[in-house]
């Protein structure tokens, strides 16, 4: 790493302490206001059952059922990978080899 690219660096971390001490002048915040996400119409855009849903794609159906009833919002990756499935649903069905009946579908070898 050159010095250069070092300095930038430690500059910025700089800005960000004196930003969170409450110096404004030296940085900025971004807020994210995500859209909330209705976890049934997502499970629905797939046509799986909960523990279909859940088996699928790594989650329990106690955690899902919480998402789907808004008593827990779900974050971080699982609120990506919800995200993903219900802007195209089919595209993530087809990439992790699940049929709409929640079976995984066989892979085939290369030639």
């Amino acid at each position: 790493m050159s010095k250069k690219a070092f300095d930038s660096i430690i500059a910025g971390l700089q800005d960000a302490l004196a930003y969170t001490k409450g110096d404004k002048v030296r940085g900025r915040a971004t807020t994210f206001n995500a859209r909330e996400l209705d976890v049934g119409k997502v499970r629905g855009k797939v046509g799986l059952s909960q523990d279909e849903f859940a088996r699928a794609f790594g989650v329990s159906v106690g955690t899902l059922r919480n998402w789907e009833q808004k008593r827990v919002r779900p974050d971080g990756p699982a609120r990506v990978l919800l995200t993903v499935i219900d802007r195209d649903p089919v595209s993530v069905l087809k990439a992790l080899r699940i049929s709409s009946s929640g079976t995984a579908t066989k892979r085939r070898r290369a030639a």
